[in-house]
């Protein structure tokens, strides 16, 4: 560890006008994604002075949002009962759907980017087609709010964490609960997989940190480093590292190969709501009651950790036991205050924003603008939409397009946003003829049937 060094904090973004409560990282590291209890989506740009974009479309409190595995997309789950899936541009297209009957508290990707799931406080979480928002299954067994959910990194699995103080494992093949793992004193209110997807992270309302090995269902490490509820928990791409967001106004960092807490920040004036780190593990999130989000750099040894990476890449056996697993004999009940540097962000603050971004509300044309805000300040068109059916080059890692600007006539405009609504009316045309088509192919069937029936009961009176 003697190459380490400190988190520093490297941005910070204002512009929600309430909590902040979840965030996500574009893949290709341009874009940072937040949503709020303001009812907002809102896209932040890492280049110096570019415009953040507020979406505007959910009709109460966003609390998950996830971008895609390629970056063209950003799902955000809501309170509304709905999930919205965006196009991150200035022109702000989305498509919404009914997800569940109650609040929706969680959506993920899978790293296929084909399909997409969803928690919700109905108890149960579903799985959709991302292309067309098809509902493929749901998985019931949870009898309380289900807050988090999250994918395997091979799609394998399911993971999810209720209200009802468990957390459950789900084969996604089968749709079976695999095993339920008991929280006996606080709701799960968050769960992340290891990065091998051998382990998996669990934050709970009662200020701990777990590590479940899932091979054997053993409880690897247990911390109790936290002095208010755990919101959010986050791997480090190496897996070494796991990160946590806590109502005690702080972040953690645990250093899961030695067991122990390794930093503790402060940067945040109220609870943390979320953290989440980028997908190369060179920075990571936290966003807040305070309405803020910061952008820290995590420092961690970039030598030792592309070693990692590379030691992954070599495995050939996912059972086997791995080397930079968290050791099986760590088991921890730890104080805040026990081996962690403490870091302020207050005092020591390495920030490279002078003034927060300029703001610009954009949505659908079919919402209404929010209040005071002035016609002007929403642009018609100054970006190029990107392509919802991207997929990934032949290497297999996702790439993201940046956006393009480029000048477009209103009428031109026009034309397209008429040719894309249409061409919407003529996808949900199709969706209800394949549903009717169906329905008469049973119904045939069923008819055949019959008469196959009724020929067989007169032949034998011939």
């Amino acid at each position: 560890m003697s190459n380490l060094e400190d988190p520093t904090l490297e941005r910070h973004f204002k512009g929600h006008r309430d909590t902040v409560t979840c965030v996500s990282f574009n893949p290709n590291m341009k874009q940072l994604a937040t949503g709020s209890m303001d009812s907002c989506l809102m896209v932040w740009h890492f280049k110096p002075q570019a415009r953040a974009y507020r979406f505007v479309g959910h009709k109460d409190a966003i609390l998950s949002v996830a971008f895609s595995p390629s970056g063209h997309l950003v799902a955000s789950a809501s309170r509304d009962k709905t999930v919205r899936l965006w196009i991150p541009s200035v022109k702000g297209e989305s498509t919404v759907f009914r997800a569940h009957t109650a609040s929706v508290r969680c959506v993920d990707f899978a790293s296929d980017a084909h399909s997409l799931l969803t928690a919700s406080d109905d108890k149960t979480i579903k799985v959709w087609t991302v292309s067309r928002q098809r509902f493929q299954f749901s998985l019931s067994g949870h009898s309380n709010w289900v807050r988090s959910a999250r994918f395997s990194p091979d799609g394998r699995l399911i993971v999810s964490g209720s209200d009802d103080k468990t957390v459950r494992l789900w084969d996604r093949q089968s749709k079976e609960c695999v095993h339920t793992y008991y929280e006996h004193g606080g709701f799960v209110s968050s769960v992340a997989f290891h990065p091998d997807g051998n382990c998996i992270g669990v934050g709970t309302t009662d200020n701990v940190v777990k590590i479940w090995d899932i091979r054997v269902n053993k409880l690897l490490q247990h911390y109790q480093a936290h002095t208010g509820a755990v919101n959010g928990v986050s791997f480090h791409p190496s897996g070494n590292y796991l990160l946590s967001a806590s109502s005690d106004h702080s972040l953690k960092i645990f250093d899961l190969l030695e067991g122990r807490p390794f930093y503790t920040l402060h940067g945040h004036k109220g609870p943390a709501k979320g953290v989440a780190f980028s997908p190369s593990g060179e920075f990571f999130a936290s966003v807040g009651a305070d309405e803020q989000v910061l952008v820290w750099k995590t420092n961690f040894d970039t030598v030792d950790y592309q070693e990692v990476l590379r030691s992954q890449r070599k495995r050939a056996a996912p059972l086997s036991h791995h080397t930079h697993d968290p050791p099986p004999d760590s088991h921890h009940t730890l104080t805040s205050s026990q081996d962690a540097h403490e870091l302020d962000a207050d005092r020591a603050p390495r920030d490279h924003v002078s003034r927060p971004p300029n703001v610009v509300s954009v949505g659908p044309q079919l919402f209404h603008r929010p209040p005071n805000q002035p016609p002007e300040e929403v642009p018609t068109s100054n970006a190029a939409p990107l392509p919802l059916n991207h997929h990934a080059p032949p290497d297999g890692t996702p790439q993201t397009t940046p956006l393009e600007q480029m000048t477009m006539s209103p009428q031109l405009a026009n034309t397209l946003e008429h040719i894309v609504g249409q061409l919407d009316i003529l996808t949900q045309t199709m969706s209800i003829l394949e549903e009717r088509l169906t329905m008469a192919e049973n119904k045939l069937r069923e008819c055949l049937d019959n008469q196959q029936r009724i020929t067989l009961q007169i032949r034998p009176n011939d």
